[in-house]
């Protein structure tokens, strides 16, 4: 079997035990220290770079004929309060889903054992190495296809408490369109930092979407002054990689207990909303999705398993909504 055509990542690093590490951001020649200050003595650093090192959309396919598939997994908890699992698609729909513990691990998955095209979806939360993967038949990697689609955003969009890395919201959505999925959610680490905007800039892509705002919410990151100048510096530096391509500036969803409430800075998140779309308008052919428009407020109460964060059934609901909003051109 050939290498594998892993896809979703940035940057790929082999350690000396063989432990790969796929970075959803290029680490290289970065100080990690430039994003740790929080306001929280006691929280940990590199935040950003911890999630940036979780797989999150990163995947492979082959065409096979296999009775079994085997892969090496090394998992942690890190800054997780979970580990996700490693998902198995055979011809497109969720064939095996495998927990993954902490600890180096073999996965196992039974195949059809008759002509198929397999694919394995990386866990979405856990700090994962990856060492190895084999079939016990002939197996042939199949290149990505479709065109690419990058979405950046928060843990709404990494969707940690999805039932598995297939079945994050934007996992449903690349799937339903037959896209190739760039996922840069990053769970509390949406801040429009420079290295996420250079990021998407210089990745070929046919369409952009970035959910911006409710991190900036919770961690009281932009004040009204700041924060419109700070999505329109983030929408521009995108924008000079991408002179044609489509973006999408999708404001922060109902969160029916927390609106209304002002946070650090003095902002609601209505505030955050007029704020990211007052920054995205100086760009006159983004596009703008509401983020109230997307779950109604019995909905996101039914649905979230926090005062934020979607449940497993919430993010299909969020990908069957989102889904025909987010055609190509």
């Amino acid at each position: 079997m050939t290498e594998a055509l892993w896809t979703g990542y940035q940057h790929r690093e082999v350690d000396s035990d063989g432990w790969t590490t796929f970075w959803r951001l290029d680490p290289r020649g970065h100080d990690f220290h430039l994003t740790d200050w929080t306001g929280y003595p006691d929280r940990e650093g590199h935040r950003l770079w911890d999630r940036a090192a979780t797989p999150a959309g990163v995947r492979a396919a082959w065409s096979t004929t296999a009775s079994s598939v085997r892969l090496e997994i090394r998992a942690a908890l890190g800054i997780y309060a979970k580990l996700a699992p490693v998902d198995v698609l055979v011809d497109g729909e969720l064939h095996r889903r495998c927990e993954v513990r902490e600890g180096e691990q073999i996965l196992t998955a039974d195949l059809p054992g008759r002509p198929a095209e397999v694919e394995i979806w990386l866990p979405q939360a856990g700090m994962i190495g990856f060492r190895g993967l084999a079939f016990d038949g002939d197996a042939e990697p199949v290149a990505p296809g479709g065109p690419r689609w990058i979405t950046y955003g928060s843990s709404i969009t990494q969707c940690s408490g999805a039932y598995g890395p297939s079945e994050t919201w934007p996992a449903l959505v690349a799937r339903r369109h037959g896209w190739d999925l760039v996922a840069l959610g990053f769970a509390g680490e949406c801040h429009l930092d420079p290295i996420a905007a250079r990021t998407i800039r210089d990745t070929p892509a046919r369409l952009i979407s970035m959910c911006l705002g409710v991190n900036i919410y919770g961690g009281g990151t932009f004040s009204g002054r700041t924060l419109p100048g700070q999505v329109e510096s983030f929408v521009s530096t995108v924008r000079a990689g991408h002179p044609t391509t489509p973006i999408i500036v999708i404001t922060p969803l109902l969160a029916p207990n927390l609106e209304g409430k002002p946070n650090a800075v003095g902002l609601t998140l209505d505030d955050i909303r007029d704020c990211v779309e007052l920054g995205a308008r100086v760009d006159p052919a983004v596009r703008l999705i509401d983020g109230r428009d997307i779950l109604t407020t019995t909905e996101a109460l039914a649905l979230y398993a926090d005062d934020l964060h979607p449940g497993p059934d919430g993010y299909h609901l969020i990908a069957d909504r989102l889904a025909p909003l987010l055609p190509l051109p």
